[in-house]
């Protein structure tokens, strides 16, 4: 770094000192601006002023930049978790560029402006780590969304004592197949149920990976001695499953949950009589 840019950046730095309040309240008000109200003007100038400060201290003493990151990252993770876009979560960041214009210009010396040069490349580099930590943030987010998804779109109910279901709606892929088979296995250890209903009436089709996920479902209850029962087998699903030749094997498969709920109570000693049955009875005894 030659002697005149030492010179330079020693100006930019006494401009930045002399004319903080000034600076930040033109950033908040930059800042501010495309969010549309929705972050209050006190809590917006908490944040820059904070930044602002921990900016000042790494041009005396470098090496406390990675604080000045932490800060960035904090805000990043806290943009992205109240839905707001990069460039909105940006310009927290390059509107320091524009406030800071307004002082040199203002200044008018050479001085300035090459001291201003350095200082824009400088938010460069912050505005770009602010990015990849917004995008990580928002990443993570994602990811947690997918699983609460898929965790609130496969419950498992309890039928009847002894009994429990899982009815499935959507497709069926690998990661929610390891969900199904958590969450089931885990109420089966929990109620000691014997059987278990799947039920995939609202599973769109049935191709060969489908069945495969679903024998893997079988498969792990079995293990736990539990006894699967499939049912919401359309006529359409069973014309796919005899047309791609997937075999259940001894796996027992109905045609609706009630069938399916008949034959687990059948099953497990339970009698189902209906009010017709009963009015019979009734009338039977009475005669």
């Amino acid at each position: 770094m030659t002697v005149q840019d030492n010179t330079s950046r020693h100006h930019i730095e006494q401009l930045l000192r002399e004319h903080e309040s000034r600076i930040l309240d033109r950033w908040v008000k930059i800042s501010n601006e495309p969010l549309l109200g929705r972050v209050n003007e006190t809590e917006t100038r908490k944040e820059l002023q904070e930044l602002y400060r921990a900016f000042l201290q790494t041009l005396v003493q470098p090496e406390t930049v990675s604080e000045l990151r932490g800060l960035l990252g904090e805000l990043s993770r806290s943009r992205a978790r109240q839905g707001f876009t990069p460039s909105e979560t940006a310009v927290a960041v390059f509107g320091l560029k524009e406030a800071v214009y307004e002082i040199v210009e203002a200044d008018g010396s050479e001085q300035a402006l090459r001291g201003f040069v350095w200082l824009s490349r400088t938010i460069d580099g912050l505005g770009l780590n602010t990015f990849e930590a917004y995008t990580a943030a928002r990443d993570k987010i994602i990811t947690e969304q997918t699983e609460q998804l898929l965790e609130l779109s496969t419950p498992v109910v309890k039928l009847w004592d002894g009994i429990v279901s899982v009815p499935l709606v959507g497709t069926l892929d690998s990661a929610r197949t390891q969900v199904v088979m958590e969450k089931l296995l885990q109420i089966l250890v929990d109620t000691g149920s014997e059987y278990a209903v799947i039920d995939i009436t609202g599973v769109p089709a049935v191709d060969t990976q489908v069945a495969q996920h679903l024998l893997k479902t079988v498969m792990a209850a079995r293990l736990m001695g539990a006894q699967c029962v499939i049912s919401g087998i359309r006529p359409q699903i069973a014309h796919t499953i005899v047309t791609l030749g997937i075999e259940f094997g001894d796996i027992v498969t109905k045609a609706t949950l009630a069938d399916a709920l008949a034959y687990t109570l059948k099953q497990s000693g339970v009698e189902v009589v209906s009010k017709k049955q009963t009015r019979v009875a009734i009338r039977a005894e009475e005669a």
